[in-house]
């Protein structure tokens, strides 16, 4: 990425920003998520549910129906959102952006760094923030990713599973991701529990010892991952509910007023009554879009992306009385 002439020696000693190992492990991980998956896969349809579809009758033929199709249909889910958080930009300052110094006269700023450090927050109640290392400006809720060696909109952290920052542009596909995964994780160790179980007693089981190792690697893995995303996700629902990213979490005792979150509710989906019929954010959904078709699908309509201020990462509604606290 390019930057400007001030901050080009800054950047030539970020080490995490030349860091080869580092990026390296990244793409290592989306080999070792391939590589799960592939041998879940072959555990689940090609060792067990595939054979009993064939060889079984009546119930069990049902059963092996209903495990297959919904594995399927929560394996495509799951490998959608993650490649599309894995490829999707999380999204980075605009070239020469400046904050406005008076948001309701619309006077743009027009500031250079070495006038920074005399600014006061601007109309908005949002301290006005240049990043030294990128020598740029930065957005509200804007943080320097010292991996990508880049400012990142709205940023929540740098996933090495994914190998990408999650951010504004990014955030509602990792979501997803982790969605799906605990989903299809859950699936997994439900249905290859007989097997697992099977595999300490004297039950007679009808594979080979090879599939039986397969089965076993699967199901342990397969819980050992459910087990660990279902905290993940947790965490994350807590966050979207409080409107905060990990970021912000934990600079809550520096920055205490969350002055971000509208309630519960319109932090998901903002209510057009909540605010003035000329505010810019109305009908703004935060992190899922507004029409709830989209909600489980690792996209946007057209709609959201012309009018959805938070997608782009730029502007975010503030709380009501957060003005009033600030000044």
């Amino acid at each position: 990425m390019p930057a400007s002439a001030g901050g080009a020696s800054v950047m030539a000693w970020n080490v995490f920003r030349f860091c080869t190992a580092l990026k390296g492990l990244g793409f290592l991980m989306i080999l070792l998520v391939l590589g799960v998956v592939g041998v879940t896969y072959y555990a689940v349809v090609v060792t067990n549910y595939v054979p009993a579809l064939v060889h079984a009758g009546g119930l069990d033929s049902l059963v092996s129906v209903g495990v297959l199709i919904l594995f399927h249909a929560l394996l495509v889910m799951l490998l959608w959102s993650y490649f599309s958080c894995v490829f999707t930009d999380p999204g980075g300052v605009p070239p020469n952006w400046r904050p406005n110094v008076d948001e309701e006269a619309g006077e743009a700023d027009v500031l250079n760094a070495s006038e920074f450090s005399r600014l006061e927050p601007h109309s908005s109640g949002h301290k006005i923030r240049y990043c030294r290392k990128c020598g740029n400006f930065k957005p509200p809720r804007c943080h320097h990713c010292s991996v990508c060696g880049r400012c990142i909109l709205k940023m929540d952290h740098h996933c090495v599973w994914v190998v990408n920052c999650v951010g504004a542009l990014n955030y509602k596909y990792f979501l997803l991701f982790l969605f799906y995964t605990f989903l299809e994780t859950t699936l997994v160790t439900l249905s290859l529990l007989p097997n697992f179980l099977g595999f300490f007693t004297d039950q007679e089981i009808h594979i080979s010892p090879a599939s039986l190792a397969t089965t076993f690697m699967a199901f342990v893995l397969n819980l050992a991952f459910a087990l660990s995303i279902l905290g993940f996700l947790i965490m994350h629902i807590s966050l979207v509910a409080a409107n905060t990213t990990t970021i912000e979490a934990y600079e809550k005792r520096s920055s205490p007023k969350r002055c971000y979150d509208l309630g519960r509710m319109k932090n998901f989906q903002q209510n057009v009554n909540s605010l003035p019929h000329d505010n810019f954010y109305y009908l703004v959904n935060q992190v899922f879009g507004t029409d709830t078709a989209y909600w489980f699908l690792p996209g946007y309509t057209d709609e959201d992306k012309h009018r959805m201020p938070c997608l782009q990462g730029l502007e975010y509604p503030l709380r009501p009385d957060f003005n009033s606290e600030v000044s």
